[in-house]
Order: C-alpha cells, then structure tokens, then sequence
C-alpha cells in the first residue's frame, strides 16, 4: 500500500477534507469586510489566542482582553455569551493584571489553555507563569489556585527575577499533556520543558529540550538551525508515539519519535526542507509543504493539525509524520488550495476563512479554531480523511 499525496493543483480544501463550520464564537464582522468591534462583552473577544474543547465545554484565550471565557455547555447559537470570565471582576473590563488589580488573579497576554483531569492550566504569558485552577471555576473573576514558575500568585517577573533556571519560565506561550508527561512550551528561553506529571509548585523540569542544560536560554543553541534548537518554541501536541512542537519562529513544526525522556535531536521536521534550514517565503506560494510562522498544533482523529498563520491557513496531514523531512499535507482549510495565501482569502470574512489563525484544539469530530486576526473563534466539524487522498494500491 502506497500513500497517494495530492499536488498543489488538486483543490484539497475544507470542503474535500470534510470539514465545516458548525458555530462562530464572537462578533460578526460587519458586511463581511471590516473587523468586529473589540469591546469585550460576553460575546466578543479581541484576537484571542487560544481554544480548548470537549463535547459539552469551550474554554477561550482572549489574549488581547487579558482574560479567559469558559462556555459550561456547548453553544447553541452564534455570538453565544459565555458563562465565566477569569482574569477580570466582570464580562465589561479590561486591561492587564485585571485592569490593574494586581496579578494575584489578573493575566497578561493569557495564550495557551487546557483542561486536564478536571484542573484548568493557563499560560499566563506576559506573566510568566502558567497558572492552576485544582477545579474548573463556575463563577466570574475566582482566583487560581498556584502559578508554576513564579514562587507565589503576587509576582510576575520573568524567571521569577533571577536568572534561567529548570523550574522558572519567560513568555510561556503553549502547554500541553502528551503521552502522560506534562509540557510548557517556554518561549522567552527558547526552550520546551517537560514533567511526567503536573508539576508541584517550584519543582524543576525533568526534561529540557532545546538547550544546553537548564540555565541556558539562546537562540537556537547561540547556533545555527538545528533538530535540536529553537527559535520561537509556541504550542505542544502529539500521541503516544511522537512529540510536536510548533517552533513558530523558525517555520517549522519538529517532532521526536519516540517521546523524549531526555534532551536529543528531533526526528521530524515539517515545513523546511531538512533540519538546519529556517527559510521564510514571504508573498510565493508555499504548496503543501512549507509553513510560515505556524503558531499552533493539534493532534485529532484523523490526523495531525497545524495552524500556518501567516500562511492564513490549517494544513492536514492524515499520517501524522513520524521522520525525515518534506513531509506533504493531504488538506488545508481556509484557503481554496495549497498555493493560496491570502488574509480570508483576500475578499471577505465568512465562516471558512481565516486571518492569522493562533490556537487549535480537536476532540473527537469538533475541531476549534482561534481565528485571532478576525477576532473570532471558529467551532468546526473535524476533517476526515478525504477518500480521493487516502491510501490506494
């Protein structure tokens, strides 16, 4: 059996992949051409960051608001208002530290967001810190629990004031559960640091990956591009068998098959056409294999996911890759075909579109898209494994 992979003439797109919209979560873009107001309510958000979901609940990084917005059941309605608010006393304010409040229980630029055995994790990036909630709140503006990398709620300093250490973080922007161990995407230290549990408050990674040792925090290494280097380390997904990482600011997604329990080269890169090149191809088309600044990744069903956000596009492989390089989508989403690019697709807002899409999240058939450029997110039927693309003799 030989996979079939498409050329960037077939039109792969949502439609052919299965996939379509099923519920927009805030505001609807006035005529289709110019972005919805910011104002946060309920209902609107301002370029939020990133999504999480199951089959009842939708958990929202309004990373522009400063806030979190928890939906207790799945919403009925487009525009549907959210039942909580974290980070701010009401659905109306905004601003940093809860409008200046202070950061016991205010968020700066919150980004990546999970629920995991009933506790939810926000990457509380400008902060510094992920915080914990030990249950997921019911009511507005309840306070977390305890922060990891910040010695207690009240301070935000990067690297908890001091220098890089294994349990301190400088602009997490991604967290994440693979194969059992517990991930924080530490972008400000170019570095991705691992746990095989829900780390105690203080306790240091068991495993850095990107550096040297855990005091170090260089740009790819103070080096050249590598498979064991980053630039801008950004979210965390993967299976059983292999860990990703979207290392946005150098165009890549690497993945290291099987899971690391230590500090080594990566055994995938996607996006580049081997390991030590981090090219940019700004206004040419990309096809199906080259990615620009991919800020987000998720594991589905069917498939592995990535977030092409400059590219205004999610590209779909449905044999996540294991190893080796120039590895080929089998769909995208957003754009008509692999060589299209444009900000929705340079004509108007509608369901299917997307502008700089920066959070992903897929459970079971539903997948969420934070579609922070036009200050949405996006609630999708998953893609499936278009039958004229799978495997064939």
């Amino acid at each position: 059996m030989t996979a079939v992979l498409p050329s960037p003439a077939d039109v792969v797109s949502d439609i052919a992949s299965g996939a379509r919209p099923l519920r927009r979560l805030g505001a609807a873009s006035p005529f289709g051409l110019a972005l919805p107001s910011a104002q946060p309510t309920g209902g609107q958000f301002y370029a939020p960051r990133g999504v999480w979901l199951d089959d009842q609940r939708v958990i929202v990084a309004d990373s522009g608001n400063h806030r979190i917005l928890i939906w207790h059941r799945w919403p009925e309605r487009d525009g549907a208002e959210a039942d909580v608010v974290l980070g701010q006393r009401d659905f109306t304010s905004e601003g940093p530290a809860a409008g200046g409040r202070g950061c016991e229980n205010g968020l700066h630029l919150p980004t990546g967001v999970l629920l995991h055995e009933g506790r939810l994790f926000v990457a509380d990036a400008w902060h510094h810190r992920v915080l914990v909630w030990n249950t997921l709140p019911t009511s507005n503006d309840t306070p977390p629990s305890y922060a990891i990398g910040q010695p207690v709620l009240a301070d935000a300093h990067p690297n908890a004031g001091g220098g890089v250490q294994g349990n301190t973080l400088y602009w997490p922007y991604g967290l994440g559960v693979v194969g059992g161990w517990f991930w924080i995407a530490d972008t400000g230290n170019r570095r991705v640091l691992g746990w095989p549990h829900v780390p105690e408050p203080g306790e240091h990674a068991h495993v850095v990956l990107g550096q040297d040792d855990a005091n170090s925090a260089l740009e790819n290494r103070g080096g050249p591009v590598s498979a064991s280097s980053f630039r801008w380390p950004h979210a965390i997904t993967g299976d059983a068998d292999t860990l990703y990482v979207a290392d946005a600011g150098n165009h890549r997604i690497l993945g290291w098959t099987p899971l690391p329990e230590e500090d080594r080269a990566a055994d995938v890169v996607i996006g580049q056409r081997d390991f030590v090149h981090a090219e940019e191809l700004p206004h040419r088309p990309q096809g199906a294999h080259r990615l620009r600044f991919p800020y987000a990744a998720a594991m589905s069903a069917h498939g592995l996911l990535v977030a092409d956000t400059a590219n205004n596009r999610v590209l779909h492989w449905h044999h996540p890759p294991r190893h080796g390089a120039q590895q080929e989508a089998h769909a995208v989403l957003g754009q008509p075909d692999f060589n299209a690019s444009g900000e929705n697709r340079w004509k108007a807002v509608v369901d299917d579109s997307l502008c700089w899409p920066y959070g992903l999240w897929s459970h079971g058939d539903r997948l969420a898209i934070a579609d922070s450029g036009n200050n949405r997110v996006m609630l999708w039927s998953g893609p499936t494994v278009a039958p004229a693309f799978s495997e064939g003799i």
